[in-house]
């Protein structure tokens, strides 16, 4: 059954428009109900905005009151929490290549890939097109400045940004 809710989704609800466009609420609510299926866990009042791509939704899992951006890419196991606001073209990549068996050409199917868990505390405002790296967490009250990429878990109530990210202060 999830693949038929997968299907519907990425053919369909991911393309609807949002907000200003005439009927955005009810598009809105179209991509959570199909969302709410698909993904590991869902909370309440999540806003998923179109073009949000996160394969199969096994290994995510969205807490209440939090947003999935415009064109949104996430891949692998990633907790993003409660009150998370996400702006457009968001990566967050929890999957890597593993670079250390030189003896096999890096697009050989049987090449290992490693998953480093992603996490994003609550209440985090994540700019347009900010990458987040395998194994970074983030913590509660954090702003990330677009454009940022984010190597590096940070505490919480800090605001970076930067190329890669780096703390720039501690938001008060």
């Amino acid at each position: 059954m999830k693949n038929i809710w997968l299907f519907i989704y990425y053919a369909f609800a991911q393309h609807l428009p949002m907000q200003p466009l005439p009927g955005f609420r009810l598009y809105y609510k179209i991509r959570l109900a199909l969302v709410k299926r698909i993904i590991h866990r869902c909370g309440k009042n999540v806003v998923v905005k179109n073009k949000c791509y996160f394969g199969d939704g096994s290994r995510l899992s969205v807490g209440d009151y939090s947003q999935l951006g415009q064109n949104a890419r996430i891949a692998g196991k990633v907790s993003i929490g409660s009150y998370v606001m996400m702006g457009p073209d968001v990566v967050m990549m929890a999957v890597t290549h593993d670079i250390s068996d030189t003896s096999k050409p890096m697009i050989d199917p049987s090449h290992p890939s490693l998953e480093k868990p992603i996490t994003i505390g609550n209440n985090v405002w994540i700019g347009t097109r900010v990458i987040i790296l395998p194994g970074v967490t983030i913590g509660d009250n954090t702003v990330i400045g677009s454009g940022a990429v984010v190597t590096k878990s940070f505490s919480g109530n800090s605001i970076i940004g930067g190329v890669p990210a780096k703390f720039i202060k501690t938001k008060q």
